[in-house]
């Protein structure tokens, strides 16, 4: 089970950093990464880490937010410059593929190997 958490209210330009945790079985994947989906819109691919520490970003969110793990399996992504259009319930993914392959399924929200409840993130002044 993946589980998001640390989400919550921000004003535009800050910065909040959400935790995925995994019930001791992330190593088992080559890629861990967070999709998210705005009010009425779609899904959409945030970022994602491949076990090898590369990793892929979504353009909108390039410069700003950084994806990272540590050695408790957990990975992070740390939000800055938060914008009103990032609001959206954001939702870590694994995939046994690494990001090379894995991102084309990230990207979209949908056919990652595993991925659990989200955590909504409201940037708001």
């Amino acid at each position: 089970q993946l589980q998001a958490s640390g989400g919550g209210v921000v004003q535009p330009g800050g910065s909040l950093r959400l935790t995925c945790s995994a019930s001791g079985f992330t190593s088992d994947y080559n890629s861990i990464g967070w999709f998210r989906q705005a009010p009425g819109k779609g899904r959409e691919g945030v970022s994602c880490l491949s076990s090898d520490g590369s990793t892929v970003y979504a353009e909108s969110v390039k410069g700003r937010f950084t994806i990272s793990r540590d050695n408790a399996e957990r990975v992070y992504l740390e939000m800055n410059s938060l914008k009103s259009e990032d609001t959206a319930v954001y939702y870590c993914a694994a995939d046994y593929s690494p990001c090379a392959s894995s991102w084309f399924r990230f990207s979209r929200g949908y056919g990652m190997d595993s991925w659990g409840k989200g955590t909504l993130v409201t940037v708001s002044s």
